[in-house]
């Protein structure tokens, strides 16, 4: 282990290079803006995706611009008093209405009062999915049933077939810790993937059934290991069709890597921590302390030594010939 560690940190940036929750580099001038209580540039960011379709940006940076306004909310302020039915303020409305329901010891009451703000979101802009995958975040607070979940993702699906943020609100609607079971949950993940189109970060949805099948109470029951790896291969493949250090799939390969310790395969969790770089995520960390990026670093750490563990101090010698006697 002394030996083999250090020359397993190639291709692993420092500690002290690894960021959490990196903005891209068109959200990072939108919130470093904000900062200084100037909307427009938020404003035009989700305008910009609105226009041009693009539902998965659109989603990331709705989340990342409310997760902001919660701490910072003089610039959302001005932005809702200037411009109160701009699709865009609206939607960032509504996320953080949801996001501060969730937060309330009230939850379910609290969030059933938020529907008039999800109804606005939604109306403002009726090809937009993202509304809907808010109001699915939403319908697993209100204890909605399995009928009206329904209804809402047919809703969803019919404005984007393929939106990964309504996929993955879907999954956790239909989980064991919600309303559906282990089984219910993989096999809505399955069939979502097996549909996906290449490239699609959709194909990752079985490891995120997995993720919530192996942090369930319950994880000892039901899902055959096979399964498991196999949902674990499919995220692989889909990580390999990313550049090394990319940003756009590292909340994925977070969960994979995840999933693979959890799954004692020490090498493949390696390779994914060399192809997140220095991209961490809150999730799935967060759910496990209260320190996301300390947890991250500790398990980075622990992989190598496993790694390092397994690997044999000299490599193994061929057979000797007869002339070496």
């Amino acid at each position: 282990m002394v030996r083999h560690t250090p020359r397993l940190a190639a291709g692993l940036p420092p500690d002290e290079e690894v960021l959490l929750d990196v903005p891209d580099e068109r959200l990072a001038p939108a919130l470093v803006a904000a900062g200084r209580g100037d909307h427009g540039p938020a404003a035009k960011l989700l305008a910009t995706t609105r226009e041009a379709a693009e539902w998965e940006n659109r989603d990331r940076y709705t989340t990342r611009l409310a997760a902001f306004a919660r701490s910072r909310p003089e610039w959302f302020d001005d932005w809702l008093c200037a411009s109160p039915h701009d699709p865009d303020a609206l939607l960032v409305k509504a996320e953080l209405a949801v996001v501060r329901g969730w937060e309330s010891p009230a939850r379910a009451e609290l969030l059933r009062e938020m529907g008039p703000l999800l109804t606005a979101a939604a109306e403002a802009d009726p090809r937009d999915p993202v509304p809907w995958r808010i109001a699915l975040d939403h319908a697993r607070g209100t204890h909605a049933s399995h009928t009206a979940f329904e209804q809402l993702w047919e809703e969803a699906v019919r404005r984007s077939s393929y939106h990964y943020g309504c996929h993955a609100s879907a999954l956790q609607y239909l989980s064991a810790a919600w309303y559906g079971s282990h089984r219910e949950c993989f096999d809505f993940a399955e069939r979502a993937a097996s549909d996906a189109l290449p490239g699609s970060l959709i194909q990752v949805l079985p490891a995120r059934a997995a993720f919530a099948y192996l942090t369930s109470p319950s994880h000892s029951l039901g899902i055959p290991r096979e399964r498991l790896d196999a949902a674990a291969d499919l995220a692989i493949g889909l990580s390999r069709e990313y550049e090394a250090a990319d940003p756009w799939p590292a909340e994925v390969r977070n969960l994979l890597t995840y999933v693979l310790v959890r799954l004692e395969r020490w090498d493949d969790a390696l390779e994914q921590l060399r192809l997140i770089g220095p991209y961490a995520t809150s999730f799935p960390w967060d759910r496990m302390a209260d320190d996301p990026l300390g947890q991250f670093l500790e398990l980075r750490d622990g992989v190598r030594i496993e790694v390092a563990s397994m690997t044999p101090l000299r490599p193994p010698r061929g057979p000797v010939r007869s002339d070496e006697h």
